[in-house]
């Protein structure tokens, strides 16, 4: 029988759903939730705010080393343009080897010490590749793109459909084409399309999984 808190990895593309559905299984099983892409947008958002450049990789590193927990409470990081800078800083293998201890320390021993849901683009393949549950949540770009604007728009951003698309394809690839730790699904990942989906069915859909996959590790 496994002793340690379960795991759930949870990973996939920007605006899929995933954020959504890891606070609502976080708040299902009372675990603590961790979300990893706010570890890179914060690195990105330090660099730039001091004057740095994403692509200097010395800088980028020193700005993950020196991140604080109080550095993942601006509210500017959920700026779009703070998205990008995300994720130029997360193709740097430093950046993310400077991250990832505190990633994997969270896993290991959750503050509330009930579990854990961690929720990024590498969890299931690098930062957790034991966890208890891994997830890949996917969709269309396009339908991606259109939840995306809507989110903008109720922001009050000025947005167009055809440049959040742009956008998100861009990130896409770069997301998937970089050489350290690149956007793929786990081998033993449940992957999970959203594009038909409303909030409350997937969340159904990956709440029967990860009860599967919690009552087989305690079992085992």
């Amino acid at each position: 029988m496994s002793t340690a808190s379960p795991v759930i990895a949870i990973d996939g593309p920007a605006a899929a759903g995933k954020g959504t559905l890891a606070r609502r299984l976080a708040a299902y099983f009372d675990f603590d939730f961790l979300d990893t892409g706010l570890l890179y947008r914060a690195t990105g958002f330090c660099l730039r705010r001091a004057g740095g450049d994403p692509g200097d990789v010395q800088a980028a590193e020193a700005a993950a080393r020196a991140l604080s927990p109080a550095d993942l409470a601006d509210p500017a990081l959920r700026n779009e343009a703070v998205g990008d800078l995300a994720s130029a800083v997360a193709a740097i293998p430093g950046v993310r080897a400077a991250l990832l201890d505190f990633q994997r320390g969270f896993a290991r021993q959750p503050p509330g010490g009930k579990g854990a849901v961690l929720d990024g683009r590498d969890i299931g393949t690098v930062v957790c590749p034991k966890a208890t549950a891994k997830l890949f949540i996917t969709a269309s770009v396009e339908q991606r793109a259109r939840r995306r604007l809507k989110e903008l728009l109720e922001r009050g951003a000025d947005a167009i459909y055809e440049r959040v698309l742009q956008d998100m394809t861009d990130r896409d690839a770069r997301d998937s084409q970089r050489l350290a730790a690149p956007l793929v699904p786990a081998d033993d990942a449940f992957k999970l399309d959203t594009t038909d989906l409303d909030a409350d069915a997937a969340f159904g859909a990956a709440l029967a999984y990860v009860e599967r996959k919690i009552a087989a590790s305690r079992i085992g």
